[in-house]
């Protein structure tokens, strides 16, 4: 029988259920889950293996995961709290906060169409190495300096890696203490939470992290050709996903870049958050009500950070799949069903996933190291979230 640690609360069983289902019937490897509803924990759930080696230790309660843009809502969260504070605007102009951002045309940009791709800079027109790429003031005085790719405001894309560098900076910019974005996260976020989320990881946990699992690239020519014409290194995701190379080819990061301690240790708000399923649910249980005494965002907040902004049926002018952005973080549509209307969160490259839905009083998140062929929609993940719904509404 296959082993499992963490907790399930009555009336819960059928996420343990949805759980079992997908390591005894699906590649997954190693895995975890965290549901919160109505401000406690009610299911944490870890399983599995820790590698893909027969002789791997279990994936349990201290396995932490690299969640690629399941990091993206923690940022999103970062900027509302900012938000929240009086300290940001989302419809105030990016200049008001980031005076160099003015540069080639961009004055009028605003904080809301920064945060919900429209602004159109997804990448940059230099050719990155590595520690440029992962070098905070190089990148953003290159994004500073850039001209967008398409009218700001006409169209949205996703802005898989300088989504978080846009933000992160405009969070820098006001943060009083100027702190990296990553301490922000730390002091902001999580410490006062006891959340296990990390933005730029801290050398003593670095043994905890579960190898991600990649899959395997194909052979057959005819999906080589289709991975070339829509993820190739001159299509927008291709330079999008891996600024121009940089992270990797054929418009996905390099897995094994993304196993070693130097992409770890950097502040990577788009992609390179590392944690846990409990402090991923813990964080957005903590936007929708009280969590031990923490909340982190008021309703009204909420409630515009949640609110779709990108045209519904517009496709997304980066990557293949349909799109639906508020501030910062996806929201309830056909690549990003969640719980349902009112969901807002996001979803990692392979599987990841955390939202919550404050109709239900109800935060989830998932984590797991054998990456899937997908940027959203995990079926995964998908059936745990049903399992999650289901439960929700029977406690009702």
């Amino acid at each position: 029988m296959t082993a499992l640690s963490g907790f399930v609360e009555p009336g819960w069983e059928p996420l343990r259920a949805a759980f079992l289902h997908n390591l005894e019937h699906t590649e997954e490897v190693g895995a975890g889950c965290s549901v919160y509803h109505r401000g406690r924990e009610v299911v944490r759930l870890s399983g599995g293996r820790f590698h893909d080696t027969p002789d791997a230790a279990p994936y349990d309660d201290r396995a932490l995961q690299l969640v690629f843009s399941t990091t993206k809502g923690v940022t999103a969260i970062a900027v509302a709290r900012c938000v929240e504070r009086g300290l940001l605007a989302y419809d105030r102009p990016v200049v008001d906060y980031w005076p160099e951002f003015a540069a080639a045309g961009k004055h009028a940009i605003t904080v809301a169409q920064l945060l919900s791709h429209q602004a159109g800079l997804f990448t940059i027109d230099a050719q990155p190495t590595l520690e440029q790429a992962l070098d905070w003031a190089w990148m953003t005085e290159q994004l500073a300096a850039q001209a967008p790719l398409w009218t700001p405001g006409s169209r949205h894309g996703y802005h898989a890696v300088t989504y978080g560098l846009l933000a992160g900076e405009l969070v820098r910019r006001v943060d009083p203490l100027r702190r990296s974005f990553g301490r922000f996260v730390t002091e902001e976020l999580t410490e006062p939470l006891g959340a296990e989320f990390w933005i730029g990881l801290p050398e003593e946990h670095e043994a905890r992290v579960s190898p991600l699992i990649p899959t395997p690239i194909p052979t057959d020519p005819v999906m080589v050709a289709l991975m070339q014409q829509f993820l190739g290194p001159e299509t927008n995701a291709g330079r999008a996903l891996t600024i121009n190379g940089a992270f990797g080819h054929l418009g996905a990061p390099d897995t094994g870049l993304f196993n070693g301690r130097t992409i770890h240790a950097a502040e990577i708000p788009a992609a390179g958050g590392i944690g846990n399923a409990s402090g991923l649910a813990r964080l957005y249980a903590a936007t929708i009500g009280e969590v031990d005494g923490v909340r982190l965002l008021g309703p009204e907040t909420v409630e515009r950070a949640r609110t779709t902004v990108t045209t519904p049926g517009a496709g997304d002018a980066v990557i293949i799949a349909p799109t639906t952005f508020g501030m910062g973080f996806m929201t309830h549509g056909p690549s990003t069903p969640y719980a349902g209307p009112g969901s807002y969160g996001h979803t990692g490259l392979g599987g990841s996933v955390a939202f919550a839905q404050p109709e239900r009083e109800l935060a989830f998140a998932y984590v797991m190291n054998r990456l899937a062929q997908n940027l959203a929609g995990d079926q995964r993940a998908q059936r745990l979230i049903d399992a999650a719904a289901r439960c929700a509404d029977a406690h009702a």
